[in-house]
């Protein structure tokens, strides 16, 4: 019988270490593909799709998803789906407002992704964007009072300054992708709009997470309220900008197989990741983010030229080593009297702490 279990619990671990390895390999491909899928349509020559309408069509997939993955748990039983969204997003309609903020925050960060990669080189954008962690941190210890580690705020401290270097090197030499004329694009709009898209991500991810702590509602819910609000606030932003292009070419127009691909790895993207993570741990997370940045890099200098020397290098490395340090585990300290049963426990993650807010693997 002993013999029995210990192979059950070697065969549970091989199988946690496989997904494991499974959920990083799945981060680094869609972390590093959405990017560069991006970079690649935004760069064709011809006439390009309308950004606002891909941004609409995400979070309406999105919605979709999410609604058919609440009505597989109601077992299609359409009833008490029908019952659950009336009761959840009418009925509690308190609630569903608190939620019109991110969302409106997660529109605007959408669109500004585009336009930040459709004007900066992939890696830089990829580099630049880890910003995002630096804000999400800062609004944590601000909003929810969360406390960092000695080592993640060395990490936060590499990681700006992995960032300056990267921006430094980019801004002196003035490089162009081989592909892109200089006359369509703005290395200064395209730096505005991520560090802009860096600040309303820290923001709207900690203000979700404070909402999904305070709430019993599930993810797939709150997923389809905040993409009504998007999908509402989307169609708005789309009228605003390119209201009158649209009415006469078509919501579609410039809709190609790869567009639709960019679409819905922008519009599973983040559900792929809150499912991959239920496998994963923070530091695997670290490690797929590092090795996206690399990806990006080397498949920018074969796809669009990119131009890597010692000074981005350095920048991105500061960058990769901040972002392995920051999703380390910290230790929780214990009351002495726990300290003896604690140290004979053989699983070393229950003593410890990852501090990576879910906030950041929201968006």
């Amino acid at each position: 019988m002993a013999a029995r279990m210990q192979c059950i619990v070697t065969g549970s671990r091989h199988t946690n270490r496989r997904l494991k390895y499974i959920s990083l390999a799945v981060l680094v491909i869609q972390n590093a593909s959405l990017i560069l899928s991006i970079r690649y349509v935004r760069t064709l020559p011809g006439d390009h799709f309308f950004t606002t309408s891909a941004v609409v069509m995400a979070e309406i997939l999105k919605v979709l998803t999410c609604l058919i993955i609440l009505l597989a748990q109601r077992r299609g039983n359409i009833r008490a789906f029908v019952t659950l969204l009336y009761d959840s997003i009418v009925v509690q309609y308190r609630d569903t407002l608190k939620l019109s903020v991110p969302s409106l925050i997660y529109t605007l960060q959408n669109n500004l992704q585009y336009v930040a990669i459709s004007n900066l080189p992939a890696a830089t954008f990829q580099v630049t964007y880890q910003l995002k962690i630096l804000t999400t941190a800062l609004f944590s210890v601000l909003m929810l009072r969360k406390s960092l580690s000695r080592v993640q705020w060395l990490s936060l401290l590499l990681l700006f300054t992995g960032v300056a270097i990267v921006q430094v090197e980019q801004d002196g030499s003035k490089q162009k992708e081989a592909a892109v004329s200089p006359a369509t694009q703005s290395y200064v709009k395209g730096l505005l709009a991520v560090v802009v898209s860096c600040l309303s991500s820290g923001f709207a991810g900690v203000y979700f997470e404070k909402i999904l702590k305070g709430s019993s509602a599930s993810v797939w819910l709150r997923n389809v309220q905040l993409g009504i609000f998007g999908t509402l606030l989307g169609l708005l932003g789309m009228w605003w900008n390119d209201g009158a292009a649209v009415a006469e070419k078509g919501f579609l127009f410039g809709y190609t197989p790869m567009v639709w691909g960019v679409i819905f790895n922008q519009a599973f993207g983040g559900l792929l990741v809150a499912v991959v993570v239920k496998y994963a741990d923070n530091i695997l997370k670290g490690f797929a983010t590092s090795f996206s940045i690399i990806v990006s890099t080397v498949t920018s200098v074969y796809l669009f030229g990119f131009h890597v020397d010692l000074l981005f290098t350095l920048g991105a490395g500061l960058v990769i080593a901040a972002v392995y340090m920051y999703s380390l585990p910290k230790a929780v300290a214990l009351p002495p009297s726990l300290g003896s049963a604690a140290s004979s426990c053989s699983h070393g993650d229950s003593r410890m702490e990852a501090f990576l807010p879910k906030s950041v693997l929201v968006k």
